[in-house]
């Protein structure tokens, strides 16, 4: 069911919002098909005025279409302001917060050099196609990992503590054995060294030169293949242990028996339609 309670009671201002925020109607599907495909390019625009090249030719144009992109949102943003009921409520809210942001770094640029460069926050607006194309039933999904991470927090917080504790330790060992000399040139250097290693990354800009660093440094990569595995069975376990828990709470309206798997339209034990 629709939340219409920020829906105002004006004509113009109802019709504005039937267009802007609802996007079962076809005016509201067009504007946010236009919205999309806006943020997308103004995206990609801010992208290439990152690439020198490409600056050094088009960059007068990119920067017209930046802001022309960025005027147009500044008026999308202030007719969701002024066609809501409660303004605050949607200014505060998740999008209202992106659809701020969205705009604000062009008009820093003109006071912070390069501040323009954080319109690729405008991606986040993207979100809005999940409304588009229907795609509510993954709100259930992301419902289930949001559980799973919460859940999971203090292990996965033990678990960041550990592998901090074991770096520091395995930091410094590897300082001790190699030394300045061989390019361990400080402790916390020596750290940056056991966290790429631990986490198999392996930059390859430092490497331990004796025999007795590369015996530390294969047990250190063995290492971090077990460690790489732990967080994922933790967040998998309480994945599953979520999906449990929905299934418990989805019972029939008929017989109010639980346990129905969650993509169930019909009760499995009398027929009824959940």
């Amino acid at each position: 069911m629709k939340n219409h309670s920020n829906k105002p009671t004006g004509k113009i201002r109802a019709r504005l919002y039937e267009i802007i925020f609802e996007a079962d109607t076809p005016s509201g599907k067009l504007f946010d098909v236009i919205l999309i495909v806006s943020i997308l390019l103004s995206v990609i625009a801010v992208m290439l005025d990152s690439m020198k090249g490409i600056r050094a030719e088009y960059g007068e144009k990119l920067l017209f279409a930046e802001w022309v992109f960025t005027i147009l949102f500044s008026i999308e943003y202030l007719l969701r302001l002024t066609c809501v009921k409660k303004t605050a409520q949607y200014a505060f809210s998740f999008f209202g917060i992106v659809d701020f942001l969205a705009t604000i770094p062009t008009y820093l640029s003109l006071i912070l050099p390069g501040a323009q460069f954080f319109l690729v926050i405008r991606i986040l607006r993207v979100l809005r196609v999940f409304r588009v194309l229907k795609f509510v039933q993954y709100v259930g999904e992301a419902k289930q990992l949001g559980q799973a991470l919460q859940a999971s927090r203090r292990k996965i917080t033990v678990f960041l503590f550990t592998v901090i504790t074991l770096v520091v330790i395995l930091g410094s060992v590897m300082y001790m054995i190699e030394g300045e000399e061989n390019g361990f040139t400080s402790i916390p250097h020596s750290i940056y060294w056991a966290i790429v290693t631990l986490t198999t990354v392996g930059y390859g800009d430092i490497s331990p030169q004796t025999n007795l660093g590369r015996a530390v440094a294969s047990a250190i990569m063995i290492l971090g293949y077990a460690i790489i595995a732990v967080p994922t069975g933790i967040v998998t376990v309480e994945l599953s242990n979520a999906r449990d828990k929905q299934r418990k709470e989805k019972t029939c309206p008929g017989c109010s028996k639980p346990g129905h798997d969650l993509d169930s339209v019909y009760c499995k034990y009398c027929g009824t339609k959940i």
